[in-house]
């Protein structure tokens, strides 16, 4: 009995011991329906602007401190906000196309936070693996985090995941045809 009693008793000293040096992450899942993510493109001679679809995503918590994260981009619902009628289908049709994203080869894109720093209060620089057209890069950029909500700005470089179209980066002489390898996505999640 007494042996009992203190192996017991050793037992819930090491679980307490183990538990009060254990951070417990809490997971958040994206409210995918009340999130939005806005990209934009830029050409010689102007830009275009739309929204893609978040199919899903959270962001990890420690202690109200953002540690990691992680989405899933529904690449089938890119649009275009910013032209109307023939010119938006023709433009969605195009950037769904192999020229572009390859939608229908590649229907999602990924991006999983590897590194998060704190530079403030509510604010972090997240280093992430980024998945587009089934090419993986790592990208570094700033989150801020208010509440259940967060917003973060993105630069992606699309000539490093094969999208050439129009792209100085593969072709010559395209004079103001060319439309610059960079382009932004805005983020504005609720959780």
């Amino acid at each position: 009995m007494k042996n009992s009693i203190k192996k017991i008793t050793a037992v819930i000293l090491l679980a307490l011991v183990t538990f009060s040096f254990t951070t417990l992450n809490e997971k958040k899942e994206i409210k995918v329906d009340k999130s939005k993510i806005v990209w934009k493109g830029y050409k010689v001679t102007g830009s275009h602007e739309g929204t893609i679809a978040i199919k899903s995503g959270y962001l990890t918590f420690d202690d109200n401190k953002l540690v990691g994260g992680e989405f899933v981009i529904d690449m089938s619902t890119i649009t275009n906000t910013d032209l109307k009628g023939a010119y938006k289908g023709k433009l969605e049709g195009h950037l769904k196309s192999d020229d572009f994203f390859g939608v229908e080869k590649h229907p999602i894109a990924s991006l999983v936070f590897t590194n998060v720093k704190a530079t403030g209060k509510n604010s972090y620089e997240v280093t992430g693996d980024i998945t587009i057209k089934g090419k993986t890069n790592s990208i570094t950029f700033d989150l801020s985090v208010y509440g259940n909500k967060a917003n973060a700005s993105l630069k992606i470089d699309r000539s490093k995941f094969d999208v050439r179209y129009g792209s100085t980066s593969f072709f010559d002489g395209l004079k103001d045809k060319a439309i610059y390898d960079e382009f932004d996505l805005i983020a504005d999640l609720e959780f």
